[in-house]
């Protein structure tokens, strides 16, 4: 099936679904960070405790996504993604009748496991589609769905929270993915029917995602866009304590400077699709990329100045997260772009190195808690300064790529 032969209504429903599934993860990210602190006393736990359910989410998504990949190259893209999906949804139930926070934290690992199918699929899927420039242009509009989950998911958890309990949002979830699971099956066309002599033998395995690994122009946008983001993920795990207990935000208020915040990256990637038409994927993630670091930069003299000024402070995030909108769907189209059939263990590599380096920013966040907003400002920090630094020495690594 050719997607340009597709009627404009198809492929509309199909972007959207694409969308959809990229967003189930961010989404269930968001929707519960306003009820850290409900949870928390709920289950008598200190709030770092409950931090760590979302540092599980990102380990899951690191690792299931590791599963998922060489199964979307050899069953074709959407069984895996099915079996992800129901997954996913028996996980959210769970999350939403469990009543201990390690019971808690072990579902959402769970959660996780199920939601990244829906990410690896959507990225091989626009491998499938695209080639690196239109794949980049499609990133950035599956990136305005994405980005839409900061602006309504806290929004909706914090309107749950007002009106029921915390077990609600789990619930919510679950009813998502099922309406989600229903446009799979009967919307969303197969791109990719698989390739049936692929062994998945662990040795085999191993071997096909050494060759995506060894691929320098996959781990070094990998790397750069991995980095990157895991200054996000610092900004998901630490915003919560920060702006609530530090600035004093309640739980709506934080919905809507959460959303406000989140603006800034949606905003970014559409002006990136724009910036395509003039600008190669290269040149535009690496300047956002110096901005990036110079806003994380920022960020740490302001937390070291000891001065509380929620305008500077959200300010300084605002330009963190536009950059980001600008590097991911650069990075990610340009990692993908030397390959065809390891499509899908390319995209759930990327997508482990990037959640495996946000679980790890995470965790930092939560280990180096020290009631300040210095742990979540320096975590941000090393990742963008990071980034930009393995940017710097991209000239010495390009080469021409090829189709694997």
């Amino acid at each position: 099936m050719t997607f340009n032969n597709l009627s404009k209504s198809k492929r509309f429903a199909i972007l959207l679904i694409l969308g959809l599934l990229s967003a189930i993860g961010p989404f269930s990210i968001d929707m519960y960070l306003p009820a850290f602190k409900t949870i928390a006393k709920d289950f008598d736990s200190p709030v770092e405790k409950i931090q760590l359910s979302l540092t599980a989410f990102f380990v899951g998504i690191a690792l299931g996504q590791i599963i998922y990949g060489p199964l979307l190259d050899k069953f074709g893209r959407k069984k895996p993604l099915l079996i992800g999906l129901i997954i996913y949804i028996v996980a959210s139930i769970l999350c939403a009748y469990t009543e201990d926070a390690n019971h808690l934290i072990a579902y959402r690992f769970l959660q996780a496991l199920g939601s990244c199918s829906g990410m690896v699929a959507a990225r091989a899927m626009v491998r499938d589609y695209f080639d690196p420039r239109e794949g980049a242009k499609v990133f950035s509009m599956l990136m305005l769905v994405i980005g839409v989950s900061p602006i309504v998911a806290p929004s909706v958890g914090a309107f749950v929270l007002a009106h029921f309990d915390w077990h609600v949002i789990f619930l919510i979830l679950a009813a998502l993915a099922t309406l989600i699971l229903a446009a799979v099956i009967f919307i969303l066309p197969e791109s990719y029917k698989g390739n049936k002599e692929m062994s998945l033998y662990p040795k085999d395995i191993l071997s096909g995602y050494w060759s995506v690994f060894k691929t320098p122009v996959f781990l070094l946008y990998a790397l750069v866009g991995g980095f990157a983001a895991s200054g996000l993920y610092a900004y998901l795990s630490g915003s919560p304590f920060v702006l609530q207990n530090l600035y004093g935000l309640s739980e709506s208020e934080y919905g809507i400077a959460f959303a406000m915040v989140a603006s800034c990256l949606i905003l970014a990637t559409q002006l990136n699709r724009l910036l395509l038409n003039r600008m190669t994927s290269e040149q535009i993630s690496k300047k956002a990329s110096y901005f990036q670091a110079f806003s994380a930069i920022a960020l740490v003299v302001f937390a070291l100045s000891g001065i509380q000024s929620l305008y500077v402070l959200l300010g300084l995030i605002c330009i963190f997260l536009c950059a980001q909108g600008f590097i991911f769907p650069n990075t990610s189209a340009l990692a993908l772009s030397p390959f065809s059939t390891l499509a899908g263990s390319a995209s759930a590599l990327l997508g482990c190195i990037q959640m495996a380096l946000g679980a790890a920013s995470s965790a930092m966040v939560s280990h180096f808690h020290n009631g300040t907003q210095l742990p979540m400002a320096t975590v941000m920090c090393i990742g963008a300064v990071t980034s930009f630094l393995i940017y710097l020495g991209l000239p010495k690594f390009k080469r021409k790529p090829r189709t694997i």
